[in-house]
């Protein structure tokens, strides 16, 4: 059985979580095109936009190890990275008097799932 598909899903639910949220701050806010100048629409767009910025590569790279039978533990220490990094991020950024500390340890443990997984895949390819 694959395990990043679990990740995925999840990530994915937590993509949808974003999207209506901001869609919901939208309409509330009855801004359809950039932030109308609200710090709380900024924040909410924010938020989803990097999420979409680095989940697509790193569930990739994710796949693509797990692909290549690497360890399971590997692929649920990725997964999870990626899963509470983002969860994190999401959480700091989208308060309006943010808390730094939940952002950069959100970013630390995205790019910690990012790169670990860049360099397997790149270490598998040419030690392969």
């Amino acid at each position: 059985m694959m395990i990043t598909p679990l990740y995925a899903g999840l990530l994915a639910l937590l993509f949808v979580g974003l999207s209506v949220r901001t869609l919901l701050l939208r309409r509330k806010l009855r801004v359809a095109v950039g932030d109308g100048g609200d710090k709380a629409l900024l924040r909410a767009m924010r938020v989803h936009a990097n999420f979409v910025e680095y989940v697509p590569i790193s569930l990739v790279l994710i796949a693509m190890l797990e692909l290549s039978q690497i360890s399971t533990v590997v692929v649920h220490a990725l997964g999870l990275c990626l899963l509470l990094g983002r969860l994190s991020h999401a959480y700091g950024v989208s308060q309006l008097k943010e808390d730094f500390r939940f952002r950069v340890f959100g970013m630390a443990l995205t790019f910690a799932a990012l790169v670990s997984a860049a360099f397997i895949n790149l270490l598998q390819a040419l030690l392969a």
